[in-house]
């Protein structure tokens, strides 16, 4: 395998054949079925739960569209507190693991989050849980299409890796908390098979890179979290790569950012 930093052409995405969600799906959920459950909502390795957080709101009789599902669990949840819920994800393989954990309450679509196949004003919530955004080339691109599919005034929440944690090495080990990469470097990280495949990409976006791209969609920001470690719970050390209690008390590595629609965007 290849694996660095670099370009990597806007339309050229992980193929399918040797693509980390595609051939890794069911290995991904044996890794982390038990911390993330089948239905629950956990928006970070933090173990933030939406059953105590709240960060949705009352789902009872909401047309609710779940972006970068994996394995539906937030779906799931969503579903069983009243609402109508949709779970979109590109993988195909992450929807097999979610069909197979049950999706007699919801409908599964496989779709690009820049290219929703839904009419304007379609949903009342958005949410994605560490969900499509990391691996985007462009997230204005998502929210512009985010903001189209909801109704004025919908809701728009989601966690990501939060910025700050690019600079520094991919170890959960505190004493490696050395800056390597410079915050302003937006060259994505890529992994490529022997054969040049490309198999995974992940995106690098600034804490203003996010705000812009929002707000020029047309959504006002209600709330910017950056999630503490927990004194118990949360995941352990080395389950989730860099994410850890020991490094996650020093530092943060979730952004969550629940957003409201004002306008339709552009």
């Amino acid at each position: 395998m290849i694996s660095g930093f670099g370009p990597v052409p806007e339309w050229e995405r992980p193929d399918p054949a040797v693509a980390y969600w595609e051939t890794e799906a069911e290995d991904y959920y044996r890794q982390h079925g038990a911390f993330l459950g089948d239905d629950r909502l956990i928006w970070c390795p933090e173990g933030l739960d939406e059953a105590e957080s709240g960060l949705l709101g009352t789902l009872a009789g909401r047309r609710v569209i779940e972006i970068g599902c994996g394995g539906a669990q937030g779906a799931r949840w969503a579903a069983r507190q009243g609402a109508s819920v949709v779970g979109v994800d590109l993988s195909a393989g992450m929807l097999r693991v979610a069909a197979r954990l049950g999706a007699a309450d919801f409908a599964l679509v496989q779709s690009d989050a820049a290219a929703l196949p839904f009419s304007d004003d379609s949903f009342d919530l958005a949410f994605a849980a560490m969900g499509a955004l990391p691996f985007v080339p462009s997230l204005a691109a998502v929210h512009r299409e985010v903001a189209r599919v909801l109704r004025p005034g919908g809701r728009w929440v989601f966690s990501t890796d939060h910025p700050f944690a690019w600079v520094f090495p991919d170890s959960p080990d505190p004493e490696r908390l050395a800056v390597e990469r410079s915050y302003f470097d937006r060259e994505p990280y890529f992994e490529r098979s022997d054969d040049g495949r490309l198999r995974y990409t992940q995106y690098h976006a600034t804490l203003g890179d996010h705000v812009s791209a929002l707000t020029g969609a047309g959504f006002a920001i209600d709330r910017l979290i950056e999630p503490d470690w927990p004194a118990a719970g949360g995941a352990r050390d080395g389950e989730w790569g860099a994410w850890s209690p020991r490094r996650g008390r020093l530092v943060p590595s979730s952004l969550i950012i629940a957003a409201r629609l004002g306008r339709q965007g552009a």
